[in-house]
């Protein structure tokens, strides 16, 4: 019986991953059309290489099997990386785009979006990781530099000893663009421990967020949304 619930559960998966894989596929085709060429290309061209040597050295059964699992392999990776562009691309310029970014930084990493917000719909976002504390900001580069410092001042309150990175999202000097921004994160030397880094999430949490009692769409936020003018802003 626990065969057959497994089987069928692992059954009721696999449709679900093929719809997922076709409709990432067809938003990806809408902003970058060659994609399917492309990863076709690709598999083709890691294929044939193989199957050649195979021939040369005698073995095409042995190589073309080889080819076959490469050629899945390298079309995947290929299909993963322009389909994240895309995704990227989609998402560039919409206020609250970093927040999707953030929520897929990766294990270890707290996150907690719009802690700061202002009428034009600049955004500081919060992670908290070994790394220490990262304040994400997009918006207008200029404003963006004042929500920063007065979310830096309101964060040296509780936590004194938590080192702070600022990340601005820009195409501009001095800025991040928004498909960097996980890779910037990763890269930032670990200097805090496991329960260094539960304390700073303890005394943040307790601290409380601009945004912990405003009913907001997670992800990028509508165009044209406005902040409620009898909100409080910092």
């Amino acid at each position: 019986m626990a065969r057959k619930a497994n089987t069928g559960s692992a059954d009721a998966a696999t449709p679900g991953r093929l719809k997922q894989i076709a409709l990432t596929y067809k938003m990806t085709r809408k902003a970058d059309p060659k994609v399917g060429l492309v990863v076709a290309g690709v598999g083709i061209v890691v294929l044939g290489v193989l199957l050649a040597i195979g021939f040369l050295i005698g073995h095409p059964v042995y190589l073309g099997i080889l080819g076959f699992v490469l050629a899945l392999l390298a079309a995947a990776i290929v299909f993963g990386r322009r389909a994240e562009r895309a995704a990227f691309g989609q998402m560039e310029g919409q206020p609250g785009a970093a927040a999707a970014v953030l929520d897929n930084v990766g294990r270890g990493w707290t996150t907690t979006p719009a802690v700061a917000m202002n009428r034009n719909q600049d955004v500081v976002h919060r992670a908290v990781g070994r790394a220490g504390i990262v304040l994400v900001a997009e918006g207008n580069p200029n404003r963006v530099k004042t929500l920063l410092a007065a979310e830096k001042k309101r964060m040296n309150r509780v936590v004194v000893d938590v080192p702070v990175t600022d990340i601005i999202v820009g195409d501009g000097e001095g800025q991040v663009p928004l498909k960097k921004v996980r890779t910037t994160m990763l890269k930032l030397p670990r200097v805090l421990s496991g329960p260094q880094v539960t304390a700073a999430n303890d005394r943040l949490r307790a601290m409380g967020d601009l945004m912990s009692n405003m009913p907001l769409p997670k992800g990028p936020m509508p165009k044209g949304m406005r902040m409620p003018r009898g909100g409080k802003m910092r």
